[in-house]
Order: structure tokens, then sequence, then C-alpha cells
């Protein structure tokens, strides 16, 4: 290039304009920037309100995922979510907390976010567009039998449908979460859950109404399935891992819970079962001996009402 010669404009960045109603304005909102602090907060708590009558008006479609998903983890195929931004990071959250809480194998619940690990951290936003990365990566881990979440707030997120395409192709099960019921691509997956959250206090920062409805749906799933596949007795976690003191101690008042035996008898039941929570249960529950109770558990898929009726009979 000649002395005094213009640098050539860089290429023009694709944009997009989305109709999605996450990006409208909110008329209750408007003012926003002009009201006290305490005005502010209420605005948003009178809108984070709408959150859960949007999530109850599709437990239907939640409920057949579950059902999809226990389908796939008993026939030892995985759950994977696929997001970005808010929505990717809320997956990676669920996913990361089932195996603490239910003890569940890590491999069951697979979290991908657009842009990787260090997304979770810093904002990657081009990597939402990148349709092919997403078909890439889908194609790369999941197999036929899986059940694959998409998490988009708009519904439109290329790097999740091109997920989605992909893992459809494959004959892997397919469910896109969005806030976005009137979406285009709810006809190309085999369940859609568009929650109707409405427009944001802010507008388009779907980190806010969109983002709560998500996880709260994430958290309903993912717990319904824990429950499907007898990770919990009554209302108690059965399957938990005792990694800390506060830990160690809920698994002694989870079996004074579920028993009804003292303190002392409980420890001593689980110092016997070796600090398995479920092999004691079933021995205080149901009087059998110790090494009874683990072998009705091995019979019954370790599942502690199958081995409470093995023990019965």
């Amino acid at each position: 290039m000649t002395a005094g010669a213009e640098m050539p404009a860089p290429p023009a960045r694709p944009t997009v304009r989305v109709g999605a109603p996450t990006e409208r304005r909110n008329p209750l909102s408007v003012d926003l920037d002009l009201m006290s602090t305490r005005d502010v907060l209420t605005v948003i708590n009178d809108a984070d309100r709408r959150v859960p009558a949007a999530v109850a008006a599709v437990l239907d479609e939640i409920a057949t995922t579950v059902d999809l998903a226990v389908e796939a983890l008993r026939g030892g195929h995985r759950v994977h979510y696929f997001g970005a931004g808010t929505s990717g990071r809320l997956g990676v959250i669920d996913a990361a907390e089932l195996a603490p809480t239910f003890n569940s194998p890590r491999h069951w619940f697979c979290a991908h976010l657009a842009g990787g690990p260090d997304a979770m951290w810093r904002a990657v936003e081009d990597a939402e567009d990148d349709d092919r990365g997403g078909a890439v990566e889908a194609a790369s881990c999941v197999r036929a039998g899986d059940l694959v979440v998409g998490l988009a707030a708009s519904g439109r997120t290329p790097y999740v449908l091109g997920a989605l395409a992909a893992a459809g192709a494959i004959d892997a099960s397919t469910v896109l979460l969005c806030a976005n019921p009137e979406a285009e691509a709810a006809r190309s997956v085999d369940v859609f859950i568009g929650v109707d959250t409405g427009p944001e206090v802010v507008t388009g920062s779907t980190r806010m109404k969109a983002g709560t409805a998500q996880k709260l749906v994430l958290n309903t799933f993912s717990t319904a399935v824990m429950v499907r596949l007898g990770r919990v007795y009554s209302n108690l976690m059965i399957d938990m891992v005792a990694t800390n003191a506060k830990l160690r101690g809920r698994m002694i008042s989870i079996l004074v819970e579920a028993t009804g035996c003292s303190e002392e008898i409980s420890r001593r039941a689980l110092t016997e079962a070796d600090g398995d929570l479920k092999t004691a249960l079933v021995s205080l529950v149901s009087g059998a001996e110790i090494d009874a109770a683990r072998a009705a558990l091995a019979r019954s898929a370790d599942q502690v009402r199958g081995a409470l009726a093995l023990l019965a009979s």
C-alpha cells in the first residue's frame, strides 16, 4: 500500500433484527430511568411475578421432555444442553449441580456452550451466530437415542438451531426451550417449550424474565427426571454426595426423617453401611441386616422402593 493511501474499510458484520417478544418494549417500564430506586425494584419484581405462571402454562411440554429424558437415560443414552449466552450458562449450571445433588453419573447430562468454557465468564457474542459450529459439535458427541435440549431465549439462535438440526438428523430426540411462543423453529423439533414471558423490563435483556423462566424450567425438568429415576425417596435426597460437613450432617437428618429412628441409631447404621445412605435407609426401614439391604438394592437396580418391596416379600 502506498504512503498516504486510505486503509480499506473493515467488512460489514452481519446484522439481524429480531422480532421475538423478548425484543419488544415493555410499556410498564418506559420511564425506568426516571424512577426512584424503590420504584425500579417494584417494576422488576412485578414483572418477575409473571414468570411462574408462564412456566405453569407449559408443564405438559415439560412432562413430555422428562419422559423422553428418562427413556434415554434408562437406555444408556445421554441428555445434552446446547445454548449461548445466559441460556447456555444456565444449562451448564443445571448440569453441574446434578452430580453432587443426586449422585448422577457425570456423563448423563452434558452442557455445550457457544464459545466454549471461556464463555461462562465473558461474552463471546459472535459464537451464537455460528450455526455450523453448533452442528459440528452436536455431530461429534450426540448419538441416536440421546435427548438434545436447545436453550435460546429468542428461539432463533443459530448455534442452537444448528445443533438441533444435526441431532435430529442422527435420530436423537430434540427439544427447544425458549421465551418466544411464536418461534418458527417450533416446527422442526420433537417438543417445543415456548414460555410466554413477554417483553423484558430492560428491552432485550433476556438475562431477566426469559433467563428466570429457563432456570425454572431446567430445575423442574432435571429434578423430575431424578425423581422418576428413583434418586429421591419421599422428598428426600438419598443419592447425594456428602463432600463436606454440612452434607454429612444432612445424611443423618435424612435417615432420622425417613425412618423415625434416633440420631444415634441412624449414625450407627450409616457407619455399618460404609457411608452408603441408601443401604442404611433400606436396612432401617425394612429391619433387614446391612448385607441383605445392600443385596436387595443390587437386585433392584439401586432403587430404594424396589429394594423395600423385595425385602417385604
